[in-house]
């Protein structure tokens, strides 16, 4: 038996919310159903953020539905899709009962009775040969209820409790499966959260889950029983532990990730359990390109020489004022196969904004950074300003568990 770990396809990302990113993701998802039969897959996992958005355009539906009924016509048998924090889960609930049909299994969000969240997988002779605990992204209202007068550092500790709690509850499950059919099958489980070991970048659109302390969970949640635990939410492949693994993104979420080798995992447990990583090709090159005029030019010359298709942001860092760089740069890439996405003049920014005030663009601040800025700028007291960063912080986290 063999399973491919896979997630956070993000389904309708844009680049810098302007560059779609459709002919990519159909290349991904057309390499994905031939990797599935050139290596025999059984049971395709996806681990969350299928679709970047919680109402996906008919676009990204069509490549979503497209690409189920292509793994139905393979080897695959059986595809079990969880829910992350992007998606919504009355979205990819909706049609569960059709797709039941067809072998594949839909865990949009956390279920009020969690022995739903347990899959068994039969063989081609219908018998029992893998046991899946299939767990979505847990949302805070799923997974416990808001107290009223709760500190931040309370609420924080309840979310953790429960999240740790729900991956014992299905663990125990599992094993209390595995004892009743009396056959000593595998036991997979899914998740989409943060674990400490998982890597970031800083423009890789991960989407904070929570507040407060819970953002990285300790790896000791899931049972020490689960024989694989694949994971989704973190964009970079990681190995948390030889069985706990993020397969990461199939296409870089922003240019800090140009240069990773994106990869899916196969676990395959057809004699002993063995743990094969799968890269992913590149559907479209992108490159950052930090420099003066010189450098900017030189590498400019060779991207057009290789005559590919690539999408670059530039950073031009000079002592010497630059003000036509925009201008210039067009007449480098005319009748290229470039398309320059950002471009950053820092030197001018910096010059012709900010030429009175040591300060920052504001493309290079985060919220909390802009915030914290305004808040010493008025005469707060230390004390105010830590009360008003504290709520300002919760108000954003409510904002983006909402989306």
């Amino acid at each position: 038996m063999k399973i491919l770990h896979t997630s956070d396809w993000h389904l309708g990302r844009t680049l810098y919310a302007k560059k779609e990113r459709v002919l990519e993701h159909k290349a991904f998802l057309d390499w994905l159903v031939d990797t599935i039969e050139l290596h025999g897959v059984d049971v395709l996992l996806i681990a969350g953020d299928v679709f970047d958005t919680a109402s996906p355009s008919s676009i990204s539906q069509k490549l979503y539905y497209d690409f189920l009924v292509k793994v139905k016509s393979t080897c695959c048998r059986n595809i079990i899709i969880v829910g992350g924090n992007h998606d919504s889960p009355s979205f990819l609930n909706a049609p569960k009962h059709i797709l039941a049909s067809l072998n594949i299994s839909v865990v949009g969000c956390a279920t009020e009775n969690i022995a739903d969240e347990l899959i068994l997988i039969k063989n081609k002779e219908n018998e029992p040969e893998l046991i899946i605990c299939g767990v979505p992204f847990l949302r805070e209202r799923d997974i416990s209820r808001f107290a009223e007068g709760e500190s931040y550092s309370d609420r924080s500790k309840r979310i953790n409790e429960n999240i740790k709690k729900h991956y014992t509850e299905i663990g125990q499950l599992a094993v209390a499966k595995r004892a009743e059919l009396g056959i000593n099958i595998p036991i997979i489980a899914t998740g989409h959260l943060s674990v400490m070991g998982g890597k970031r970048n800083e423009d890789d659109g991960v989407r904070e889950a929570y507040i407060g302390n819970i953002e990285a969970i300790g790896s000791d949640i899931f049972h020490a029983q689960f024989d694989y635990v694949a994971l989704g939410h973190y964009h970079i492949a990681s190995c948390i532990q030889d069985h706990i693994r993020y397969c990461g993104s199939p296409i870089p979420m922003g240019f800090g990730e140009a240069t990773q080798t994106k990869c899916v995992y196969l676990i395959d447990f057809t004699i002993t359990k063995q743990i094969h990583t799968i890269p992913i090709p590149v559907f479209q090159k992108l490159e950052t390109i930090v420099g003066d005029k010189a450098y900017i030019e030189h590498r400019l010359n060779q991207l057009k020489e290789s005559n590919e298709s690539v999408w670059v942001e530039i950073n031009y860092k000079s002592d010497l004022l630059f003000p036509n760089l925009s201008v210039w740069i067009a007449e480098q890439t005319k009748d290229s196969l470039i398309e320059v996405l950002k471009l950053q003049n820092k030197r001018g920014l910096t010059e012709l904004l900010f030429a009175y005030e040591d300060a920052d663009s504001l493309d290079e601040l985060n919220e909390f950074e802009v915030f914290e800025k305004l808040l010493h700028k008025e005469a707060f007291s230390d004390e105010q300003i830590d009360l008003l960063k504290e709520t300002y912080q919760e108000i954003v986290s409510e904002l983006k568990i909402g989306e």
